[in-house]
């Protein structure tokens, strides 16, 4: 299609606007189709057992009591599927169910198919297994060093490190060295989890004809295809998976996970269908949350506070498997390089398995914790050197069209129109180190990835996301693909991206559910990837159907098709909008000679990153940026502590739905100030204290901020109608602005989250007793 049949009259009839979700109606009248809701003719439930050591040799496991039990179908052991398999093809160290030994307090040991839950429970009461104890790894710390007995024989050198990142660009030593001003900030995080609304469910059935078909709540159907055809042993043709609505997941859902497995391994030995539902605790238990951190930030800047060098290291706590740990070690230090430019760069990163259930993906995955030690930096670097923190930043600020010093490609950047968004509204100018003791204001950014470029499988090659479009005489419309909507409303960009494009009525557009049989491949909704990926392919197949529509309207209009434009459901003479026809009338024209109109459109990375080891992680076709204030209030007699208000600007390009982006912007507020308020995994040894949602503080609406956002950016060459990401870029400013907020306010920068009230009254206690005075009190 030439460049000029790309701009559709008028540019963006839909986009831009506020739409609302197309499946709202079924969600909020209890109608639409979650895994739990779907019933199966015969259906067995399943159950599982779990290790009660966090590290022990499994040396004899005796379930033929178990299966002899009335209303038992199947008891399955780690044997009868023993292949290793995980997220990425690198680090294959999952298995189903143990094989040998268990490796946390809570690993699956053996899975039981059964009439009903109680037969279930009591076939796995009746299973013996015997267990040889062996010591318990919980500091990444110890694990950096050789052990006796490590957690898997493929950690490095015989000790428990999964993965070891080193880069160096430039020289850092010598700009450390040369620097006017120079800073080094320590911190510590708690793991914390995505506290989805759904638990983990899957559903399998095996049928005589020879298929295998799972219905499971993921955010990844194609990666869950191949972990089943690897472990199971059954081609991908044979195996059908379709995805339901989900109720969140945050990257929760986005590993092929060991009970979908198990599920579908008890549906192929019982011929019958089999349902697998967490409770609670088990959800925690799968975990694959945010990982424990401590990481060191040292910032360097000349007289004139411009940035000369970052030396960053990160420790970080894997749990029990790899997940996506790889591409975690990278991002926690990589993810620096935006939103400033930094001409040296260092970084040593290391992830370590512990005895405890596996960290993995969470909204803006590897790139929270490491941005708030950097941006908690950068203002002390400001303190140093006696600037605003906004003008530090903005003299730092990465150009549009550059590249940073590891070969990131910066196409579009609104980041210092971010700035000027925010200390404008919030009245940075007169607030700033101005508001009383026990009030305070701060300033964070952010910069994430419009995902990965790189796809985690190479072989075989292909699109990254493809959208199928299908349209027949009734003049619906019917979208094919296998992108994920686990609530953050892509279905509906997809919709709308194909309606806008056609000049057609939203309604006349019907998403199709995932299924891997008539789907086209999306490798799934991570790393912030569907708006772009998803929108560029969704808009390609678009195009490819009007031009038919075009060719059609010609013939029947008499002028050629470069004469026409798309206009509201119907094709007209540019010059003669008076001359036209509707849609119905151009698709029964061109459905004359083939039937059905049917389109495709696919979207691929373009090359990009060096050719040194790890070149391609964090790259990707495009970045956000933002810039956000907090503004909070103090009681500094008992530390507790109210944010009032967050100002949120962010670059995510042109928002294509308005309606959507902000819903991200404050829902990615609240799960940032979950971290930082009081949210934690928190274990004695390798036990989880906390494994419930009573337990496990999340804040409450009456904890929420005022949240102003600010939507900054123009439009990024690349992304659909100019779009970029804003699912997971909205979070990472949030924690340090109200961290330099709370600076401000108290005179006390926090580094050990999350930050509860006894913490905030022991920094201020300690500034006291030091004599330190803050904002003219002692």
């Amino acid at each position: 299609m030439t460049a000029a049949r790309r701009t559709v009259a008028p540019p963006t009839r839909l986009l831009g606007g506020r739409i609302p979700y197309i499946e709202a109606p079924l969600k909020v009248t209890g109608r639409a189709e979650y895994t739990d809701d779907l019933k199966r003719p015969g259906m067995l439930l399943a159950r599982l057992l779990r290790s009660p050591y966090a590290h022990a040799r499994i040396r004899s496991l005796d379930v033929a009591a178990a299966r002899s039990m009335p209303g038992v179908h199947a008891v399955l052991t780690g044997d009868r599927y023993p292949t290793p398999f995980g997220v990425l093809p690198i680090t294959h160290d999952e298995t189903a169910l143990a094989v040998g030994k268990v490796r946390y307090l809570g690993d699956i040991v053996a899975a039981v198919a059964a009439d009903d839950e109680l037969s279930a429970d009591r076939a796995l009461r009746a299973i013996r297994v015997d267990y040889e104890p062996l010591a318990e790894h919980v500091d990444p710390r110890v694990g950096l060093q050789r052990v006796d007995e490590p957690i898997h024989a493929r950690g490095l050198n015989g000790s428990n490190v999964q993965k070891e990142v080193a880069q160096h660009f430039g020289d850092v030593d010598a700009a450390l060295a040369r620097a006017r001003a120079q800073v080094h900030l320590r911190a510590t995080f708690a793991g914390v989890t995505h506290a989805f609304t759904e638990p983990q469910v899957t559903i399998a059935e095996a049928t005589p004809d020879g298929r295998l078909t799972v219905w499971s709540a993921t955010q990844v159907p194609h990666y869950l295809h191949r972990a089943l055809s690897e472990v199971l042993g059954w081609p991908l043709h044979r195996i059908r998976v379709i995805k339901p609505e989900v109720g969140g997941g945050f990257g929760g859902k986005s590993d092929p996970l060991p009970h979908e497995i198990v599920c579908a391994a008890l549906a192929i030995e019982t011929g019958r269908p089999v349902k697998l539902l967490f409770d609670r605790e088990e959800v925690f238990l799968t975990n694959h949350g945010r990982h424990p951190v401590q990481n060191e930030v040292t910032i360097a800047a000349d007289a004139e506070g411009r940035i000369s060098a970052f030396d960053i290291q990160a420790l970080i706590e894997g749990g029990a498997w790899s997940s996506f740990g790889t591409v975690t070690t990278y991002y926690n230090g990589v993810l620096s390089m935006g939103p400033y430019r930094v001409p040296n760069f260092r970084y040593h990163g290391r992830r370590v398995y512990t005895n405890r259930p596996p960290n993995g993906a969470m909204r803006a995955h590897g790139g929270t914790n490491l941005r708030y030690t950097v941006e908690l930096a950068m203002d002390l670097l400001a303190e140093q050197l006696g600037v605003d923190p906004i003008d530090l930043r903005r003299r730092n600020a990465l150009a549009p069209h550059s590249t940073t010093v590891n070969q990131f490609r910066i196409t579009s950047t609104s980041f210092k129109q971010c700035l000027d968004a925010v200390e404008s509204r919030s009245g940075w100018r007169e607030k700033f180190r101005r508001l009383p003791y026990g009030r305070g204001i701060g300033l964070g950014a952010g910069f994430y990835i419009s995902g990965s470029n790189s796809p985690i499988h190479f072989s075989p090659r292909m699109p990254q996301s493809t959208v199928h479009l299908k349209v027949d005489m009734d003049g619906g419309i019917a979208v094919h693909s296998m992108q994920a909507d686990i609530g953050q409303g892509s279905s509906t960009l997809l919709a709308a991206i194909v309606a806008e494009v056609l000049g057609v009525d939203l309604e006349r557009v019907h998403v199709v559910r995932v299924d891997s049989d008539v789907s086209p491949i999306d490798i799934g909704s991570y790393s912030s990837r569907v708006t772009f990926m998803m929108g560029n392919a969704a808009r390609q197949a678009a195009e490819h159907l009007v031009e038919q529509l075009l060719h059609a309207a010609g013939e029947l209009t008499g002028y050629p098709e470069d004469e026409l434009v798309v206009a509201h459901e119907r094709y007209q003479v540019g010059h003669r909008p008076e001359i036209g026809v509707s849609f119905l009338e151009a698709l029964h024209k061109a459905i004359e000679r083939s039937g059905a109109l049917v389109a495709t459109g696919a979207y691929t990375g373009p090359p990009m990153g060096g050719t040194f080891k790890g070149s391609r992680a964090g790259t990707s076709p495009a970045y956000s940026f933002a810039a956000y204030i907090a503004e909070v209030e103090v009681d500094v007699e008992t530390g507790l502590f109210d944010v009032e208000k967050v100002w949120a600007a962010f670059d995510c390009g042109r928002p294509l739905n308005r309606l959507a982006v902000e819903g991200q912007i404050e829902g990615s507020i609240h799960m940032a100030l979950g971290q930082f308020l009081g949210e934690t995994m928190s274990y004695r040894g390798p036990r989880l204290m906390n494994p419930s949602l009573l337990e496990y503080k999340i804040p409450t609406p009456q904890q929420m901020p005022e949240v102003e956002v600010l939507l900054v950016g123009e439009d990024d060459p690349e992304g659909p109608f100019g779009a970029k990401e804003a699912g997971e870029g909205p979070l990472v400013a949030t924690m340090p602005a109200v961290a330099n907020a709370l600076y401000d306010a108290v005179g006390v920068r926090f580094t050990d989250l999350p930050v509860t009230p006894d913490k905030v009254l022991k920094g201020i206690d300690a500034r006291r007793s030091a004599g330190a005075g803050w904002k003219g009190t002692r």
